[in-house]
């Protein structure tokens, strides 16, 4: 029996090392097509992916909303719908799974994804693969914190890591906490959403979580930046205002942020980040006490050297320009 293959569709605004960094972990997992939409005119990244044979990249300039026979959408989350519904056209006879994920978002399987896809049921649709959000700490390591499923130990757990956060936060993640879909591909009638699909009115139908892969996601992987993003998600990002707090009760990550500036300047949001984000020590043993911690050598420079050969003069930047 032939495995089924898969691939990434991502609308990404980043500087082109980040770009190509996010493909080539992803080829070097096994990725049969990669479906990339770059958000601005990013010619360095463009040609490095168009030369590999299995990556298939797009600028979306005005010449490609056209083509679309619309305008371009003004709030990054509506392009990536749209350029998601793009995708998943172009996917048919070429995977038989697509993920939409971000450039900040790596997959970590523990064993290979086909396999995984291979033993999952005719009914499931689409399959959800919960995140782990990046600690930052110095090292070839990453540390990540998970959190639990269901929600009253979730809470129970945060309440213990982050005494002092704690009650505003969802499971001590700034981002989200519900994941990303992988999901089959010539279905109809199928739509895609940022954590969700539809197919027709029902949602995530024969929904299952693969259990073997993490959703990698480095929000806040250094100070630098999370501070240069800070101002894009409070306005337009994932911690603007018209979002919903992660628990009832609780502030939502706009107002925590905003109230913790006015109380106590930039020193309180430095000392949010060090509590929360930051790989201490101490963290780090309430994280494994708790069966939370995770830590992965990503060795993106290694990956980046091995799919695209010659691309190692790429500018570094402290964070992409499209955060989530």
């Amino acid at each position: 029996m032939t495995q089924p293959t898969w691939g990434i569709v991502a609308t990404i605004k980043a500087p082109p090392r980040a770009v190509l960094d996010f493909a080539a972990h992803h080829l070097d997992l096994g990725a049969h097509r990669l479906f990339i939409y770059l958000d601005d005119d990013n010619p360095a990244a463009f040609d490095a992916l168009k030369a590999h044979p299995k990556c298939r990249p797009l600028l979306t300039d005005d010449a490609y909303w056209r083509k679309l026979g619309m305008k371009r959408r003004v709030k990054h989350q509506s392009r990536q719908f749209e350029n998601a519904r793009h995708a998943y056209g172009r996917a048919i006879g070429q995977v038989d799974w697509l993920a939409h994920i971000d450039v900040d978002e790596f997959l970590w399987p523990d064993r290979p994804m086909s396999d995984q896809l291979a033993a999952l049921p005719e009914t499931c649709m689409g399959a959800r693969i919960r995140p782990a959000e990046a600690l930052a700490g110095e090292g070839p390591v990453t540390h990540f914190k998970t959190c639990a499923a269901d929600r009253p130990t979730r809470d129970r757990q945060t309440a213990a890591i982050w005494p002092d956060y704690g009650a505003h936060l969802n499971g001590g993640f700034l981002s989200h906490v519900a994941g990303k879909m992988i999901y089959r591909t010539g279905i109809d009638g199928l739509k895609v959403q940022i954590h969700n699909i539809w197919v027709h009115d029902k949602m995530n139908p024969g929904e299952t979580t693969l259990a073997d892969t993490t959703l990698l996601h480095m929000h806040a992987e250094s100070w630098p930046a999370f501070r240069a993003a800070l101002e894009y998600r409070l306005e337009k990002g994932s911690y603007r205002a018209e979002l919903k707090p992660g628990r009832q009760g609780a502030l939502t990550m706009h107002a925590l942020l905003q109230t913790l500036r006015t109380e106590g300047g930039e020193d309180a949001i430095r000392q949010f980040y060090d509590a929360v984000c930051t790989a201490r020590p101490d963290l780090l043993a309430r994280l494994r006490e708790h069966g939370l911690l995770r830590s992965h050598a990503l060795e993106l420079d290694r990956k980046r050297a091995r799919h695209f050969p010659g691309i190692a003069a790429c500018q570094e930047t402290i964070h992409p320009i499209f955060p989530d």
